[in-house]
């Protein structure tokens, strides 16, 4: 995006992706050239704004998913303790009451 000088005019115009080729969009020349490289400029911010909110929101979730997994790992350790000292034991992936030798 950006002015350019064509016959010692200034015109902006702005770069547009379609696929994989890159055009050139008028945008106009004077005060509708400066008003569409304003609308740019607040467009391009807005997406950085929603980039950043976006971002500060995942960076959020995967504290909160470390935590959970934490928490996790220690309800795991001590439901194994608790099954172990009432008696079960694992079998082939399984929880099970130990039996009572006679």
């Amino acid at each position: 995006m950006g002015w350019e000088e064509r016959r010692g005019r200034p015109y902006y115009y702005r770069s547009v992706r379609e696929g994989k080729r890159v055009r050139k969009e008028y945008g106009g020349g004077g005060t509708l050239g400066q008003l569409a490289a304003q609308i740019d400029e607040l467009e391009r911010l807005q997406r950085e704004v929603e980039e950043a909110s976006w971002r500060e929101e995942r960076e959020r979730l995967e504290r909160s998913a470390g935590f959970l997994r934490e928490l996790e790992e220690a309800t795991e350790i001590l439901t194994r303790a608790e099954l172990l000292v009432t008696g079960f034991h694992k079998r082939k992936g399984e929880w099970r009451r130990t039996r009572e030798r006679s």
